[in-house]
């Protein structure tokens, strides 16, 4: 069937290729927007203009954009090395793998290249665990309602979101999802099967909600009963955005697992997933790999990256970042109806609305601030962990007056 026959394209694939259909899938609904330059908090769009970046590349970019430490390793190792088979050894990857077990509770690390990615490879390690090396049929991971935990089938079918998996059956078996804070339908959901619990220390994409420390005690005591292993997802939580290098570290418990991505390079695409000890009995030569998993690449920009935050003190920076921008929120959203709650830990800020707040991102937009959703009524701010205090005043003036225009509009 030729292309005619096939149709031409939706119009907004037309539009975003200037009038011609675009080359790429339509899987995501673009703002209008061609960013083409970044520094620090700040963005320039094709046109020459502006913004105030209070999303960081969906908490990915948390030193800032082209941080000058990254960027001098970065550029060190492109004339030295770009790729070589995990067949061999990898120094880089030994060096960026020994920074994150000596400044975490984890022993051993396998790098990937995305949240997803260390997700899957979460999963794998806890059913190879339980099958291989406890010597049992294990293989269920239970998961919260809300969470997000990646788009390949196992991460999606492990998401407690049901609009992720529409059109994706069918989905693979293992998986069960339960509301969170509901310890009585935790309980319940334990049986025989169960090898893993999986848990966001904060919602990000659900809405940014924080777990509550009784129930995640419970969570781990209920691990210990049973025999599970905990696995933390901490693949927008970690890298100092909470305040803390993790964000289990404020809870005070040691994961048996725990995934970390989007921060972790500094926007140079590379996850990983790191675990205990004892689980390396599971993870033999053979039984996983990625291709392009640490590369000399990716290893120097995590280590690079990781130093960078040890040596600026980045995660306390944040903690700091955090509590002033909920304070000044707080401060000059307070007494507005159509504002219900501000939460969130460190610089992982979510404001629960009235009402839909899309109309309010585009305008930021034009007003020259970059901001995100958590959900349809849920403002997400997530600037980088060295934001200042300057940068924070103006993105709050910009908000406040957004959200003041849309309460006087639907008033009038």
């Amino acid at each position: 069937m030729g292309k005619d026959a096939q149709g031409s394209g939706s119009a907004a694939a037309n539009a975003a290729a200037g009038g011609h259909e675009s080359s790429l899938f339509q899987t995501y609904a673009r703002y209008p927007l061609s960013l083409v330059k970044g520094e620090g908090s700040w963005l320039w769009d094709d046109q020459g203009n502006k913004y105030l970046d209070f999303m960081a590349g969906l908490a990915v970019t948390n030193l800032g954009h082209a941080p000058v430490k990254v960027k001098e390793k970065l550029k060190a190792q492109l004339d030295e090395l770009w790729h070589v088979s995990n067949l061999f050894h990898i120094s880089g990857q030994e060096k960026a793998a020994a920074l994150l077990t000596a400044n975490t509770c984890a022993d051993a690390v396998f790098f990937c290249n995305s949240g997803a990615e260390a997700n899957e490879a979460a999963i794998k390690l806890a059913r190879r665990y339980h099958q291989k090396v406890k010597g049992t049929g294990r293989y269920e991971i239970i998961t919260f309602t809300q969470s997000f935990h990646g788009r390949t089938l196992a991460t999606l079918t492990a998401t407690g979101q049901d609009k992720v998996k529409e059109g994706f059956l069918p989905l693979p078996a293992g998986f069960l999802s339960v509301p969170l804070h509901d310890l009585p339908a935790l309980e319940a959901a334990i049986n025989d099967n169960t090898a893993a619990i999986m848990i966001e220390m904060v919602q990000a994409e659900g809405g940014v909600h924080p777990v509550e420390p009784e129930f995640l005690q419970a969570v781990t005591e209920l691990c210990k009963q049973h025999g599970l292993l905990l696995i933390v997802d901490e693949v927008q939580t970690g890298m100092g955005r909470t305040g803390k290098l993790f964000a289990h570290e404020h809870y005070g418990i040691e994961p048996d697992i725990f995934t970390v991505a989007k921060g972790l390079g500094s926007g140079f695409p590379v996850g990983a997933m790191l675990g205990k000890g004892y689980l390396r009995d599971a993870f033999t030569a053979g039984s996983h790999g990625s291709t392009f998993g640490g590369t000399p690449l990716a290893s120097a920009v995590v280590a690079a990256t990781i130093e960078a935050m040890l040596e600026d003190n980045v995660p306390q920076r944040a903690a700091e970042a955090g509590e002033y921008l909920t304070a000044q929120l707080q401060e000059k959203l307070a007494g507005i109806p159509f504002v219900k709650s501000i939460r969130g830990k460190g610089l992982l800020i979510g404001i629960e609305c009235a009402e839909p707040v899309g109309e309010l991102v585009l305008e930021g937009q034009r007003r020259g601030l970059l901001f995100v959703t958590a959900g349809p009524n849920v403002i997400r701010l997530l600037p980088n962990l060295l934001v200042t205090r300057e940068e924070i005043d103006q993105a709050v003036s910009i908000l406040t007056d957004i959200i003041h225009a849309h309460t006087a509009v639907n008033q009038a």
